[in-house]
């Protein structure tokens, strides 16, 4: 055997060793409960809307603006 197959471990090995790591990671994160959650999804929806709607009305006033312009 070569050294170098010393050093490193077998794929498999690694491959185990990296998803115990994930899962310990996973135990460590503090997960919304679900009113969380609901709120969290209520104000991205409503921050989305609301961009949407600034973004319409620029647009509408440049395309006016163009179009006085031309």
């Amino acid at each position: 055997m070569s050294n170098r197959e010393n050093e490193n471990p077998k794929f498999t090995a690694r491959v185990s060793n990296y998803f115990k790591g994930v899962k310990s990671e996973l135990k460590k994160v503090n997960w919304p409960t679900k009113k969380e959650l609901t709120n969290y999804t209520v104000v991205v929806l409503a921050t989305t809307f609301a961009m949407t709607l600034v973004i319409w009305g620029l647009d509408l006033i440049f395309q006016n603006l163009v179009a006085l312009i031309v």
